[in-house]
């Protein structure tokens, strides 16, 4: 690991405590632009988001229906009833999303899909960036509303969904928490996300961000901060 990503990890909790915790649970509640631009209808309502820490696994409840719930791993996605009937299932669902553009529209599997990897990254990072099989590098910094927050370029392994298999992590320079996430969307066109995190809590001794505010980046010069692409607010967060 490189020692800037060393430094993060114990600003965030530490490494070792990380490895004493399996899961993660939150209510989550998302919006934004993107849903509509899928076709797919966006409401307010709670839900609940379970993941695993170690492994690539999501869950989130209610999903269509207040009987179902999703099942995702980046082989596989799929939709079930609570008792564990499958609804609906898709392997190698990556492959579905070939040739869409950001307009392109979604079913409720690629929805599951997109929601179960995006979802596992955010509540995992920064501690995802210590997994075997990811190479970390620190980067130029970027200035922000005058503050100077540091960058880590991180290229996933191709067991790892994400948004992209390369992205960049930027921290505050003085606590070297997290701030700021760039990636391509690759399953909407490859488009441009400028994803910021805010309100940090501790749970179990483990610092995350409780908000997150995604944004489009047409230009080099920033997001278009008039279009939310997604949003996503934490509550009610529990590790074991």
């Amino acid at each position: 690991m490189s020692d800037l990503l060393d430094q993060v990890l114990v600003a965030h909790g530490g490494l070792d405590r990380w490895r004493e915790l399996t899961s993660v649970r939150a209510t989550i509640v998302s919006g934004g632009e993107l849903w509509a631009m899928k076709g797919l209808v966006q409401d307010q309502e709670p839900r609940r988001m379970s993941v695993s820490l170690h492994e690539q696994w999501a869950s989130v409840q209610p999903y269509g229906s207040p009987d179902q719930r999703t099942d995702f791993t980046p082989g596989r996605i799929a939709i079930e009833k609570l008792d564990g009937r499958v609804v609906a299932e898709r392997t190698d669902p990556r492959a579905s999303f070939a040739g869409h553009e950001l307009l392109t529209p979604w079913d409720a599997l690629h929805r599951a899909y997109f929601n179960g990897y995006a979802l596992w990254a955010y509540l995992t990072s920064p501690f995802l960036l210590a997994m075997p099989g990811f190479a970390v590098v620190e980067i130029e910094p970027v200035e922000e509303n005058g503050e100077r927050w540091r960058g880590l370029r991180a290229t996933f392994p191709p067991t790892i969904a994400g948004h992209s298999t390369e992205q960049e992590f930027y921290f505050g320079e003085d606590d070297l928490l997290f701030r700021r996430n760039d990636y391509r969307v690759d399953v909407a066109g490859g488009f441009v996300g400028v994803h910021y995190v805010y309100d940090m809590v501790e749970v179990a001794g483990i610092r995350l961000p409780s908000k997150r505010r995604a944004y489009r980046r047409e230009t080099p010069d920033g997001p278009v901060l008039d279009q939310l692409m997604v949003s996503i607010d934490l509550t009610d967060i529990q590790f074991s």
